[in-house]
Formats: C-alpha cells, structure tokens, sequence
C-alpha cells in the first residue's frame, strides 16, 4: 500500500521538490545582502548610540521577497485544495477504491495509510517552506519587532506545519463525505478559509490575557514596539474608553485637548480652555503654548483620564504558536477521524 501511495504521488511530490528549491534559492539570494546590511549598520549604530532610530530610516529587505514570503501562507490551503480534496472524491469518482478494496485491504487500512503518507508530506513540506520564512525574516524581525503581527505570525514559526496538516485533513474529510472531486475542492476552501479568519480575528487574541498599560494623559509613551497592539485609546475616571471627534478646532476652540474630547471634560477643566489661547489640539497633549496650558492638563490629570494600550508582548510568541499548533492539529485528529467512519461505513 506504501508502494501504492508513492507511485500515485510521485509527480507531485517531485514539483513539490523543484517549487521548494525555487524558494529556498530567491531567499537565499536576497538573505545574503539583507544580512549584511543588517549586521553593518547594526555594528555602525552601536558604536554611535542611535539604533533607537534604525526602524525609522533603514529600508531592510528586498521588496519582491517579502511579497513571495507573505504568499507562503497560502500554501496550506493549496495542500488541501490540490492534494487532500481529491485523494478520497477522486478515487470514489474513479472507482479505484472499489478495486483496492477486492485486493485483501481494508478501508479502514487503505485510509489510514493513505492519509497517514499525505498527512505526513503535508507536515515535511509546510515545515520546510516556515522555516525557510522564518529564517529569512530574522533581520527584519530584529528590526521591525513585527513577528507577533498578523501575517508575520502565521507565516513563520511551527504554525504553518499545523495549517498545512489541517488543510490536508480538510480536504480529506471533504472527499470522504461528499465523494465528489469539485464539491470537496470547494468546502475545503471555504473551510479552511473560515477557521482560519475565526481564529486569528477573533480567538487568537485571547489565547492569554493582554497586558493593558496605563499612561499619563501627556506623556508621550507607547507599548514596546514590538508588541501586537489589539486596542488603545483613552479612559475616564470610571475605566469607560471614550471616542474621541474629529480634532479640529471648531471656532479657534480644540474639539480635542490632551486626547481627551472637550465635551468630556468637567466643567472647572473646560472653564479654563479659553485662557490657552492658540493652540492645536493633537492625541499626545503637546499643542501650542499659552500661558495657563499646564493648569488645564493639571485640572485634567486630577479629573481621572488616562491613556491606555492594551497588547500581547512578543515574549509570548512561542506560547502562541504552541497553542495554535496544537488547536489546529487536533482539529486535523478530528477530520481524519471523521474521514475514516465516512468510508468504513460507506457502501462499497
């Protein structure tokens, strides 16, 4: 049967190989210069103390290479798309399965060899394409900071070994139940789709609780850089986010003071408005200067506002990852579990 397997796959897995070493050479090729860039001007700003500025000046990456590794993430969903979805529809479709069954093999056996190979290449293949991502990315995650970011995230690290795993046990489950090469195409996408936009939107941000920081209300401060920054804004007395207008002034008086919206302000702070004078209202409080702008931010610093940021650090990148993989691959578990009672109970 393992026989079997490797002959019906082997021109797949033979473009697969030419497509990867593609991949790894144009990464290898713009690696190389974006490495060295990296290491000299990092070396050039240690010595005068201002890589602080770095991620506002340096321009690091070849452009087109950083498209092609963003493309990688599609690569899971092509798995299962062109692999996964037809290997149990197409062989139905086919009546092979039939005639495998007639030669002294189960369907329990036939399946789980089958997608157990499938399952496997899925693994090795979505592996090699992250860890070559991963690996190219590392001077620009030096730089930017940006692995937790969406995208970032979900192309490097293990997470994409259990995307493609998923895919393929997707595309498996597809076929099985609907026995039709075109129709499991189709729901696998669409599945694949789904679950993945349901938990980076909506369940990835909750994996551990976010760090939420507090700040001055004219302090100029912000979470560290490379933090993934899921909601920010100001606060009144009583923890309520406010929504702060549109800051232009509306007849020379500021719609916005300090971030803070005027209408929200207590009657003793908005008395003191007309004794600023000019000013330009901006969300970090640093506007023109008047003679009594200090008492105005003085009386709203003692009226409870405060800045916030709510985030997950970059420290917890690997515990994202490794709750992800693991809720991905016992999703796979499931689908192939599914898959196989569909063909043991199928009619044969």
């Amino acid at each position: 049967m393992t026989w079997l397997v490797w002959r019906q796959y082997r021109v797949q897995a033979a473009i697969a190989g030419a497509l990867l070493a593609a991949f790894a050479a144009v990464l290898l090729v713009t690696w190389v210069p974006m490495a060295s860039q990296w290491h000299t001007t990092l070396s050039a700003c240690t010595a005068n103390h201002s890589c602080a500025a770095l991620v506002n000046t340096l321009q690091l990456g070849n452009h087109a290479a950083y498209d092609l590794t963003i493309l990688s993430v599609v690569v899971p969903a092509v798995i299962g798309l062109l692999v996964g979805a037809p290997a149990i529809a197409g062989e139905t479709e086919t009546g092979t399965s039939t005639f495998a069954w007639t030669q002294s093999i189960t369907r329990g056996r036939w399946l789980l060899t089958k997608s157990g190979w499938l399952l496997l290449s899925a693994a090795v293949w979505g592996g090699c394409v992250a860890g070559l991502v991963t690996w190219w990315s590392g001077p620009r995650n030096a730089l930017y900071g940006n692995a937790m970011q969406p995208n970032d995230f979900d192309m490097q690290g293990i997470v994409p070994i259990a995307y493609a795993v998923f895919a393929m046990a997707l595309g498996l489950a597809a076929g099985a139940l609907l026995r039709r090469t075109v129709p499991a195409i189709a729901v696998t996408l669409a599945g694949f789709i789904a679950v993945r936009t349901l938990v980076a939107e909506f369940i990835r941000p909750h994996y551990i609780t976010a760090v939420t920081t507090y700040y001055s209300v004219t302090a100029n401060s912000t979470p560290p850089a490379d933090a993934w920054v899921l909601n920010g804004g100001v606060v009144n007395k009583a923890g309520q986010v406010l929504t702060v207008p549109d800051t232009t002034a509306t007849n020379g008086v500021p719609n916005v003071i300090a971030g803070i919206p005027v209408k929200d302000l207590p009657a003793a702070c908005k008395a003191l408005i007309s004794t600023i004078g000019s000013i330009s209202a901006s969300r970090t409080g640093t506007f023109g200067v008047g003679p009594h702008v200090g008492k105005v931010l003085t009386c709203i610093q003692a009226a409870g506002f405060r800045q916030f940021a709510t985030y997950q650090p970059i420290t917890r990148f690997w515990a994202f990852q490794s709750i992800e993989t693991g809720m991905f691959l016992v999703l796979a578990a499931g689908l192939v579990a599914i898959a196989l009672v569909a063909v043991r109970r199928r009619d044969a």
